[in-house]
C-alpha cells in the first residue's frame, strides 16, 4: 500500500502516531471523502475481496464501497500506520428485531498501541452508511455522544449490540456482534451474495451516501436527498442524465458508459 496516497484519498494531514485522536480523525476523513457505495453491484461489476484491487478501486480511481471494501480497505491502512486491528463480523437488525446473517456486516474493533491506556478498544467503522461518526469505546456501557446523536453498546455474555438514538426519544438497534476475531477471507461468501441474491439490499437498489461536516448527501436512482444543518431537502431525478450528473458533480464519479451516453 501506498499510505501517502491514501491519506491524500481522504485528505488528511495530520499526525500518522496510532493514538485514539488520530484514528478519530482519520475515521471522520474517510467518512468525508469515500462514499458508501453499491454502484458496481447494478453495473454488474464483480466484487472482489482482494486488498490490492480494493486499492485500485477506492484510492486509485477514486470510488467508494459498502462495508467489506471500504472497512477492509480502513483496516488495512490503520494497520500500516502501527493500529492493532481485528476484523470483526456483524448481523444487521431489522426493524422488527430480526438479526441478519453472520458476517453480514464487517466492521472493527481497533487499539491504540501509542496511548498510555493501549489496551482500550475502540468499534471503528466507516461502512455502514448514517451511524457514529467517531469510533466508540467498547469498553463503555453508557452513552457516547457525538453532537445531537447518542450512542450505546449493550453487552449480554459474548454479544454487543450497537443502539443509535438520533432524535432524543427512539432507541435503534443497528448491529449485533461479538469480539471473535475474523479474517478477510471470512467475509468473501457474504460479499457475493449480497451482489448476486435478490433478498440482499444492494441488489434491489443503487445508492450512494456520503457524510458532510453539517450533514449528508445521498443519490438514489429517483431522488437526490441534502441535510444541512437538520434541514433535509429531496430533489426527484427525472432522467438518466440528470442523475449521471449529479453523481459526477456531487461524488467526482463518472463511468466510461456515462460517456457513451454524451
Amino acid at each position: 500500500m501506498n499510505v501517502d496516497a491514501y491519506l491524500e484519498r481522504i485528505r488528511y494531514a495530520g499526525l500518522r502516531e496510532p493514538t485514539a485522536e488520530t484514528l478519530r480523525n482519520l475515521q471522520l476523513n474517510h467518512l468525508y471523502h469515500v462514499p458508501f457505495e453499491n454502484l458496481d453491484i447494478g453495473r454488474k461489476v464483480p466484487i472482489v475481496l482482494e486488498r490490492p484491487a480494493l486499492y485500485n478501486k477506492i484510492v486509485v480511481h477514486r470510488r467508494g464501497g459498502f462495508c467489506y471494501e471500504v472497512n477492509g480497505m480502513f483496516s488495512w491502512l490503520l494497520t500500516e500506520l502501527g493500529f492493532d486491528v481485528t476484523l470483526l463480523s456483524a448481523h444487521d437488525i431489522a426493524e422488527d428485531g430480526t438479526l441478519g446473517l453472520e458476517f453480514d456486516h464487517l466492521t472493527l474493533l481497533v487499539k491504540c498501541p501509542a496511548d498510555a491506556g493501549p489496551g482500550t478498544p475502540w468499534l471503528a467503522d466507516v461502512g455502514w452508511g448514517d451511524t457514529f461518526r467517531q469510533p466508540l469505546r467498547l469498553d463503555v456501557s453508557g452513552d457516547q455522544t457525538q453532537g445531537s446523536r447518542i450512542y450505546r453498546i449493550e453487552s449480554d455474555g459474548e454479544y454487543r449490540t450497537l443502539l443509535q438514538n438520533h432524535n432524543g426519544s427512539v432507541w435503534e438497534k443497528a448491529y449485533h456482534f461479538t469480539l471473535q476475531p475474523r479474517a478477510f477471507s471470512d467475509f468473501r461468501d457474504m460479499c457475493e451474495y449480497h451482489q448476486t441474491s435478490p433478498k440482499s439490499i444492494f441488489t434491489q437498489k443503487s445508492m450512494i451516501t456520503l457524510a458532510l461536516p453539517n450533514g449528508r448527501v445521498t443519490l438514489n436512482p429517483d431522488r437526490f436527498i441534502l441535510t444541512l444543518d437538520g434541514q433535509r431537502s429531496e430533489t426527484p431525478v427525472t432522467s438518466r442524465q440528470a442523475y449521471d450528473t449529479l453523481l459526477q458533480d456531487t461524488f467526482g464519479i463518472r463511468f466510461p458508459e456515462q460517456n457513451e451516453r454524451t
